[in-house]
């Protein structure tokens, strides 16, 4: 009966553990947190990608509708999974490579007006 107990505090313990280290890995980069809320508000739009890759249909959408820079496209390419774009003057982006990397984009420069507070970043399209 005590070999018994000490295997349960043994499974309980190796539990805890693995329930630390898999919060451990989750630690999200403060530099990608601050792109992700810059990324907030940029203007957005949803399209499916349909028998074209997602890429392709980014590019062809933003081509007939004449969006400009900066923008958000969320392409569906199946019920599950969702790509995003950062379209920027340079070109198309990854969203997660603009969120880690927005210092390098012109058109996400941050204003601090009287009108805004701190806390909330205006992303400016240069033109």
């Amino acid at each position: 009966m005590t070999t018994y107990f000490v295997t349960i505090i043994t499974i309980v313990t190796r539990h805890e553990e693995e329930k630390r280290l898999a919060r451990r890995r989750k630690r999200k980069s403060r530099r990608r947190q601050e792109g992700r809320r810059i990324l907030e508000h940029v203007p957005q739009y949803s399209l499916e990608s349909g028998e074209d890759k997602p890429v392709t249909a980014a590019r062809k959408f933003i081509q007939a509708e004449g969006i400009l820079p900066p923008a958000l496209l969320l392409v569906k390419r199946n019920e599950h999974t969702t790509d995003r774009y950062f379209w920027a003057e340079k070109g198309l982006f990854g969203a997660q490579y603009v969120e880690e990397n927005h210092f390098l984009f012109p058109s996400l420069k941050v204003l601090e007006s009287p009108s805004t507070t701190p806390s909330e970043p205006v992303a400016v399209a240069a033109r």
